[in-house]
């Protein structure tokens, strides 16, 4: 499964602070459709995704019924992303 979309750089001050995209409503219902074939406990998602021309591995938090695409450091820095800013991101879930 694919997915592509844009959404803004947010800051979660939780115990290990990140930077998040939220992913839409749309993209969120197909993933918790395909979630029981995926995930590997508590409802996170491995994903593939790319940022610009940066890929990356990470895994979707469910969050307030839909999921958060982390961004690490090393990913914004690479495309010079701020929180803020209005991304897009492909992410690739192996179902």
């Amino acid at each position: 499964m694919e997915l592509r979309f844009e959404g803004e750089v947010v800051h979660w001050r939780g115990p290990a602070p990140y930077h998040f995209v939220r992913v839409p409503d749309d993209a969120a219902a197909a993933l918790r459709a395909a979630s029981s074939l995926v995930s590997y406990g508590w409802g996170v998602i491995p994903v593939q995704g790319l940022l610009g021309q940066t890929p990356f591995t990470t895994s979707l938090f469910p969050r307030e019924g839909g999921y958060l695409v982390p961004l690490k450091d090393a990913v914004r820095r690479a495309e010079d992303v701020e929180l803020g800013d209005t991304v897009a991101l492909v992410l690739t879930v192996d179902v």
